[in-house]
């Protein structure tokens, strides 16, 4: 005789498993939905959205450097997620990096600081025959022992470029500070003298200027403060900047790194004479969770800003950009989490007015990464590497062209781009 209980189980029984399995292929199903919506696996390769000003420049720029018409192809299983790259460089850097073998130089700052950077000379002609030098700051915090400043420097060297890289006042983990300050978001006095360094010591030597992150508003902001710092550039390249401090993203790992950086140098800070820096500031500086706390207990202070909105706006390269007259390229990712989709109004506006200005927007790359592979594993080089490198030698090529009295040791832009013909070997 049979229960009411094993009725029922008789009744449900075949529908159990069918129901489970339903269950199992809906959990499988979103699972997958969410991975294809996270690694953005649904998105389509493109070339990088382009604005420029139709010039001779342009014209000839688009014939030499097809890496900014064709497609930027990123790893498929993970590259066309902007965290997941800025992730990758964030903890690898790049792979299999290479280490360049250059010599550390010293320079003495008038308020007692010491800045430094490391030369790296060529290791082939360039293919203009020229001496050129690229002139690099790197991102926040970051110096030439950087795995993704490494790769780049030793490719450079490869194609005839020396490389002097600004490592970051305070960054260098086994320099102390030699006055009560550290590296800012805007301060050009160091990358200033390692410039007029390389323009002393290599009196014919033609100047590219190569900022990343950070290190783009800086070399921006440097060139744009003085008409006389243009002289003997050939070109600019910025990537992955933000252009205003006032609307940048804040980001918790960044603070941190940040943060192990400043306390690294309290004893410097605090004990120096000439400080301005005390207890109840680093006091703030522990209990901060993002850059803009770091900036207003610390940053501001080692120029003498009285407000965070003071130190954002006279940081900014966006004050200057509009006085940069040689050719410039700047560079962003459109899935970059560090810097705000509004802030690319500002190099795709100027792009439109000036003629000496191209913007390049990829769809994918992330904050510096920019990898490129086929399916999983990337590839050493990136396209971020071989872009600014393949811009650059197209520049020196058409300068290397142009009549000697439009060359960049007395150049108008404008007047050069309107001149000049096509006829142009590359």
């Amino acid at each position: 005789m049979t229960t009411l209980e094993d009725a029922e189980m008789n009744t449900f029984g075949p529908e159990l498993p069918a129901m489970f399995d339903g269950m199992k292929l809906a959990a499988v199903a979103t699972v997958l939905y969410i991975i294809v919506r996270c690694l953005n696996l649904k998105s389509t390769a493109s070339p990088p959205e382009v604005v420029y000003q139709e010039t001779p420049l342009s014209r000839y720029l688009f014939k030499t450097c097809p890496m900014l018409t064709k497609e930027y192809i990123p790893p498929l299983l993970w590259g066309k997620s902007g965290h997941l790259q800025t992730a990758l460089y964030g903890k690898m850097g790049r792979i299999n990096t290479p280490k360049p073998c250059g010599v550390r130089k010293f320079l003495p700052m008038q308020d007692g600081a010491t800045a430094s950077f490391d030369l790296f000379e060529a290791r082939a002609d360039h293919s203009t025959g020229d001496d050129i030098t690229m002139v690099i700051c790197p991102g926040i915090g970051n110096h030439s022992e950087k795995n993704y400043i490494r790769t780049f420097v030793d490719y450079s060297q490869r194609q005839g470029y020396r490389c002097a890289v600004l490592n970051h006042l305070g960054a260098l983990p086994d320099m102390e500070l030699t006055s009560p300050r550290m590296f800012t978001y805007g301060c050009t006095w160091e990358y200033a003298a390692m410039v007029g360094y390389i323009k002393r010591a290599f009196p014919e030597t033609l100047l590219v200027v190569v900022g990343f992150s950070l290190g783009g508003n800086i070399v921006c902001k440097f060139l744009g403060e003085n008409r006389f710092n243009q002289d003997r550039v050939a070109c600019c390249v910025t990537v992955c900047q933000g252009y205003s401090a006032l609307r940048r993203l804040y980001n918790f790992v960044l603070a941190d790194n940040m943060k192990k950086l400043i306390l690294n140098h309290r004893s410097s800070l605090l004990g120096l004479n000439s400080s301005n820096i005390g207890d109840a500031d680093l006091g703030r500086l522990y209990a901060a969770t993002s850059l803009m706390q770091i900036d207003e207990s610390i940053m501001r202070k080692f120029h003498g800003y009285s407000s965070l909105k003071e130190y954002y706006e006279k940081e900014s390269c966006v004050h200057h950009l509009h006085k940069v007259t040689v050719p410039l390229l700047l560079v962003n990712s459109s899935d970059d989490p560090l810097i705000h989709q509004s802030l690319l109004d500002i190099p795709r506006t100027l792009a439109e007015k000036m003629p000496n200005v191209i913007f390049a927007l990829t769809q994918h790359g992330g904050h510096l990464g920019f990898f490129e592979g086929a399916v999983l594993f990337p590839q050493p080089l990136t396209w971020m590497d071989k872009v600014i490198v393949e811009y650059t030698n197209a520049i020196c090529h058409w300068e290397k062209n142009l009549p000697a009295c439009q060359r960049s040791s007395n150049r108008d832009s404008n007047a050069c781009l309107q001149s000049t013909g096509e006829t142009f070997s590359g």
